[in-house]
């Protein structure tokens, strides 16, 4: 939910600004080969302090083996990331190397600013699994190298529910209807205040539950989910918040606001969270809690193989830079060098390049490791790769989250509310066409 609100910050003025340089498609400016004299290139990303001591540490050991290439650091949180980014790229002025996400690849890639990294030798894509890679590529051509991979599971407090006296069914095979029985439990032997589930709240969650109904969220350029799937998304969450298994819509308001650390399930006050599985690091933190990663439940005891691992984030290359075959090589050594794999560990995510956990080995933490073994645990149950967010539905997590809220305080139906959302976001694609 954090990430949800956050989006919403810079999105008008990022769509903008991208606007701008929607006027002309930019073509790579710069040699595909190594440059014979000394380089500058600028990096920019999100993150905290961890992510940004790690990240130059890794420029240093970079630098160290290539002494004619010079990375100049950008960084921000989150909140401003995206229109900073924005207004750089409709100037001319992107960083050489960006950190990209899901939710706008498509819209940079469609404008002609970013580079197709298919054809900068100095990058080796091989070592990732193909579905992986494939989530990097928009329209054929591979605009961004995934960095990182997760799975959505479900993420329980095994000390809370210990407690309670609330032991799980078998969680291999469970049922949307099993989950919330057991939900309402939960809720019924806690103290006031606490609950058994959370409700799913994103897009990758979104995506997963279409994939178990058959269905999928967004072809290459428009929302396809039909609406019937939608308003049963829809309608779990507010079955939930009505039966007890969840909290009441006006708790779950004024929840959406907090802090990680805040969060009910961080404090104790709700034994299950839809999660991607990477989160169990901060939730282990913040809460002191035994945390587990379990499946989501399914209506056909997990025999469809809608699974899926998402890059939790990209690197791209500016197709303004003048060095694209140097921000290729720091691309490289960024995803593929052991030794820079030991330094980044898991801070962004599970490594998309599987020969990293292997490098990693002993040096996981017990959470990284239980997310690593669930990713592990999930490959039979995995599907082909979903198209990604499509050129003008950036929002997507924004507007879900804003019809979820109207349909727990019932003020429009579950099939009203997917109704609406299709034709609001659909509009947006279209204007972006």
């Amino acid at each position: 939910m954090n990430r949800i609100r956050r989006t919403a910050v810079g999105s008008v003025a990022a769509a903008m600004a991208l606007a701008l340089a929607a006027c002309g498609v930019a073509q790579p400016q710069g040699s595909t080969e190594l440059a014979d004299e000394p380089v500058t290139l600028r990096v920019t990303w999100w993150g905290g302090d961890t992510r940004h001591a790690r990240t130059q540490e890794v420029f240093d050991l970079f630098e160290e083996k290539y002494p004619d290439i010079t990375i100049e650091p950008e960084f921000s949180d989150w909140t401003g990331y995206w229109e900073k980014l924005a207004t750089a790229t409709a100037g001319g002025n992107a960083p050489d190397v960006i950190q990209m996400d899901q939710v706008y690849l498509a819209s940079y890639a469609s404008r002609g600013s970013l580079v197709d990294l298919g054809g900068l030798s100095q990058l080796d894509t091989s070592r990732l699994d193909q579905p992986v890679l494939d989530m990097g590529m928009w329209n054929d051509t591979l605009y961004a190298m995934p960095i990182s991979t997760t799975s959505t599971g479900l993420l329980v407090n095994m000390d809370l529910i210990d407690e309670l006296g609330t032991p799980l069914p078998d969680t291999s095979t469970w049922t949307w209807d099993e989950y919330e029985a057991w939900a309402k439990e939960v809720t019924e032997k806690s103290p006031d205040d606490t609950y058994g589930t959370g409700i799913m709240t994103n897009e990758f969650a979104l995506q997963l539950f279409a994939r178990q109904q058959g269905d999928q969220l967004f072809s290459e350029d428009d929302i396809v989910i039909k609406p019937d799937t939608l308003a049963g998304y829809f309608q779990l969450a507010l079955d939930w918040t009505k039966s007890g298994a969840a909290a009441p819509a006006s708790a779950q308001a004024e929840n959406a606001s907090l802090a990680l650390d805040q969060t009910p399930f961080a404090t104790g006050k709700t034994a299950a969270i839809f999660t991607p599985s990477t989160m169990i690091t901060a939730y282990a933190a913040a809460s002191g809690a035994e945390l587990e990663l379990l499946p989501l439940p399914t209506p056909d005891e997990d025999t469809t193989k809608y699974d899926y691992y998402k890059p939790g984030m990209y690197w791209s290359v500016s197709a303004k830079s003048e060095h694209p075959a140097e921000a290729a090589l720091l691309i490289d050594f960024l995803v593929n060098d052991p030794e820079a794999a030991t330094i980044i560990g898991t801070e962004r995510g599970i490594p998309a390049n599987p020969q990293t956990l292997v490098d990693l080995g002993d040096d996981l933490t017990a959470e990284e490791r239980k997310a690593a073994d669930f990713a592990e645990q999930r490959k039979p149950h995995l599907g082909e790769a979903p198209a990604i967010v499509p050129n003008g539905a950036s929002d997507i997590e924004t507007i879900l989250a804003r019809y979820m809220q109207d349909v727990m305080f019932e003020e429009q139906t579950p099939l009203d509310a997917a109704n609406a959302l299709i034709a609001e976001v659909q509009g947006s694609t279209n204007a972006a066409k």
